[in-house]
């Protein structure tokens, strides 16, 4: 319950304050439906630290199977609970005990203990304090947990997009790279293919904008360009000089009247030029 106990904590200490209590514990049900007590204020051994509770045995594990709210005058000697949690208990001298549960959208979350080192019949001031303390957590872990929810959507969200950006990167250098090889294809058949494939990478038929087409080099360009290419790279992949290179990239400019090399090559992704 490490992410959960200084809200556990504030609690402890409410219901300290509320119900006049000098010792409070308790802790989050966890697997098996068992509460392991790990928030302890007022106590003075170490007992009842990672104690496991299984639901239905003493008094905590009676909260937890009913949903309410229970109490004991003298927790060695009662008969409303079993009594497989005297010993640490009773190593705390702990004698009167109350207990209520934590509900989170009708399950319950936890349970806080309160308890005197005497005899005594719990009366309405303590349950009420403990009763709402309990709500009081509740509402908090509920928060909690649906800002943890919508963390996590958002991080499953960013994770998709970042694999869908890495899928798409590597459908762009592939293009560039395809399109390199159909141009040293000698076979015009072959050629034709390789640049259908191009063609189906991009998107299908390219939507030339005010019939401006691009020339099979000026894409070739764009494509490495669209892949993070400077010229220079660019050029060593084409098998060009780099003034040619840039003079490639100035004629796309040209055709599609835009100004730099992000701007063409954004323009040719949304006229389904380049993939």
């Amino acid at each position: 319950m490490v992410e959960d106990s200084d809200v556990f904590q504030q609690a402890l200490a409410s219901l300290q304050r509320a119900a006049g209590l000098p010792v409070v514990f308790g802790g989050m049900v966890g697997e098996r439906r068992r509460i392991t007590l790990t928030e302890m204020r007022g106590t003075r051994t170490t007992a009842l630290n990672n104690l496991a509770v299984s639901s239905g045995t003493g008094l905590g594990g009676k909260v937890l199977a009913l949903a309410k709210p229970s109490a004991v005058a003298d927790y060695a000697d009662s008969t409303d609970i079993s009594h497989e949690y005297d010993r640490p208990v009773l190593a705390e001298s702990l004698r009167a005990v109350l207990a209520v549960p934590v509900v989170v959208d009708g399950v319950v979350r936890a349970v806080l203990y309160g308890a005197i080192r005497q005899r005594l019949a719990f009366g309405d001031k303590a349950l009420t304090a403990g009763m709402c303390v309990g709500r009081e957590l509740g509402a908090e872990l509920r928060i909690r947990a649906e800002v943890a929810r919508r963390l996590a959507v958002a991080q499953t969200s960013r994770t998709a997009k970042q694999q869908s950006t890495s899928a798409l990167e590597e459908v762009r250098e592939a293009n560039a790279e395809l399109r390199t090889i159909a141009h040293d294809v000698a076979d015009p058949e072959l050629r034709q293919r390789l640049l259908e494939v191009c063609a189906r990478l991009s998107g299908g038929t390219p939507r030339p904008a005010a019939g401006v087409w691009l020339s099979p080099r000026e894409l070739d360009v764009l494509s490495w360009v669209g892949v993070g290419c400077g010229n220079a790279e660019t050029a060593r992949r084409l098998g060009l000089l780099p003034e040619t290179v840039k003079s490639y990239l100035r004629s796309a400019m040209h055709k599609l009247g835009t100004h730099n090399r992000y701007e063409t090559v954004v323009t040719a992704r949304r006229l389904g030029l380049l993939p």
